[in-house]
Formats: C-alpha cells, structure tokens, sequence
C-alpha cells in the first residue's frame, strides 16, 4: 500500500529507501515553488536538508548504526557541489569550480565510500578523499558503490567515444558489462556470496532492462517498451 510523503502541492521525487529496524528512511526532493529542497523522511516525517535557497536533491540514503548518511548535490550558482550529509551535517565533496554529484554512499566499518561523479570523471570517494575511476577523456558516471569484505565494486557506465558502456569497477579496475554496440549503464550493484549481481539496461531501440550475474547478462524485459531498473537486492 502506498503511502504520500507529500501533500501533492508542489513536484517531488523519491530516490532511495532503506529500513533500519523499525525505521524507514526515504531520500529525494521536493519542490518550495521555485528551487528542489534535498530531503530525508523517516517513517514518513520530513526533514529538509538544504534551506532552499539553492537547487538540491538528496540522491541516496543509508543508516549504519546510530548514523544515517546521505548522498547528493546543491547547486552553488553555477555548479553542482556533490555533497554528503551524515546525521544532518553537510560536508562538500568537491569545492564547486566542476559540476559534480554524489550518486550512492555505503559505510563499511569506520570507512564511507561515495560514488559519483565529477566534471564527467566517473569517482570514488573514501572518507572524503577522492579516486578517478576514468581518466576524463569520455564521460563516466559511478552510479552505486558497495562493499564486500576488502574489495570495492562500483556499477555505472562510461562513454566509448560514441556509446556509453556499462561497466563494473572491482577495487578500480574496470570491466565492460555491454559491447559498447548500444547505449547501456548500470545502475546498482550487491554481493552474495562469490556471486556478483548487477542491474541496468541496454538500449536496442527501446531501454531493454537486464541482470548481469558474475558478468553473464540476462534480459529482463523483451524490449517492446522501455524499462530500467535502479537496484537490486539478493536473499
């Protein structure tokens, strides 16, 4: 059953939830009339991130323990600012001369990975401290990070030169998902086991939905009407 986080009076979008105990947290956006507030819900109450005077929207969101962080971005004027929120507190990513945006934000022990991007480099950062995960020359976008034991894997895509290519980064090291013959990206990536599940689409004509598993692609959809999922989770 559905439930509305707001009352319908200006636009607003949800990105991510995640559920820790009895709790249910939502990130997103919603509209004052004029600029995109970054927002977080738990159990369906509003807590408003930035203070609307700039373009913001609150992409991510995950709880480890007591702390709840969220990823996302606020317009400075002219450029995106990627930004992480940990407990309400802002701190910037980036310092504002690149457009840039924080996409997925994982905690593993005391370190917090965020994946995003900046001025079209696709990046990882750690603790605040970012690594290039291309080297700029095409567009690339990170768009989930999680973290299995010691390794780091990363979904999102990267622009061949005339397509953009689906890829999975494990500790930086980058694996193509499609042929680079059709628009593809992925989109979410989790570990069980040895297993390595990753979502996204491929564009034939239409936005084909698929599941790579262990690098093997499935088709989740038959490609007459577009489709793309956004996350995955394995039980």
């Amino acid at each position: 059953m559905a439930t509305a986080l707001t009352n319908g009076s200006n636009y607003a979008s949800a990105s991510s939830v995640t559920v820790s105990g009895s709790d249910v947290y939502v990130s997103g956006r919603e509209y004052n009339g004029a600029k995109a507030v970054a927002k977080l819900w738990k159990n369906g109450v509003a807590t408003a991130l930035t203070d609307g005077s700039n373009y913001a929207y609150a992409s991510y969101v995950t709880v480890s323990g007591s702390d709840v962080y969220v990823a996302g971005f606020e317009r400075n004027g002219t450029k995106n600012v990627a930004k992480l929120w940990k407990n309400g507190v802002v701190t910037a990513l980036t310092n504002g001369s690149n457009d840039a945006y924080a996409g997925s934000v994982t905690v593993s022990g005391t370190d917090v990975y965020v994946a995003g991007y900046e001025n079209n480099v696709a990046k990882l950062w750690k603790n605040g401290v970012a690594t290039a995960l291309t080297n700029g020359s095409n567009d690339a976008y990170a768009n989930c990070v999680t973290v299995s034991g010691s390794d780091v894997y990363i979904a999102g895509y990267e622009n061949n030169g005339t397509k953009y290519v689906a890829k999975l980064w494990k500790n930086g090291v980058a694996t193509a998902l499609t042929d680079g013959s059709n628009n593809a990206s992925a989109f979410s990536v989790t570990i069980s086991g040895t297993d390595v599940y990753v979502v996204g689409y491929e564009n034939n004509g239409k936005y084909v939905a698929k599941l790579w598993k262990n690098g093997v692609a499935t088709a989740l959809t038959n490609g007459s009407n577009y489709a793309y999922p956004y996350s995955i989770f394995v039980r």
